[in-house]
């Protein structure tokens, strides 16, 4: 069925269109803002898993790391000193890097979709140019 021209419609007619309109846009807004989260969520999930697999190859370095420093350091004093003493340190660090981690983790602003909240922003800014 062919629209009527504006001038031949009824107001009742014109704001339900505008609401039909509305929904719609919104509508739109809300299936993009979904599919943004959606694919940055794989990409997180990937990288999440790689980031993974690289922290415990590291925690295991790490450790032999930490292994080889008790026993350097057992040539010079005790070996329950020097296995004191190496964790003593492990911990200040483990516990200043937990601080450290808590502080950004806070200031973090929480994850928003930026394209669709754009989105959004422009169709207002167009929608109130046209009042």
């Amino acid at each position: 069925m062919a629209e009527r021209a504006v001038q031949d419609r009824s107001f009742a007619e014109l704001v339900q269109d505008m609401s039909d309109q509305i929904r719609r846009l919104v509508r739109d807004e809300m299936r993009l803002a979904t599919d943004e989260l959606r694919r940055k969520g794989k990409r997180a999930g990937r990288g999440a898993g790689l980031a993974g697999f690289a922290a415990i190859m590291a925690l295991y370095g790490g450790l032999t790391l930490v292994a080889a420093a008790v026993i350097a350091l057992a040539l010079a004093v005790p070996a329950w000193l020097s296995a004191l003493l190496i964790g003593v340190g492990l911990l200040l660090v483990g516990g200043l890097a937990a601080l450290l981690g808590r502080r950004s983790l806070r200031a973090a602003a929480p994850p928003l979709p930026q394209e669709a909240v754009a989105g959004m922003a422009k169709d207002v800014r167009a929608v109130r140019h046209h009042e």
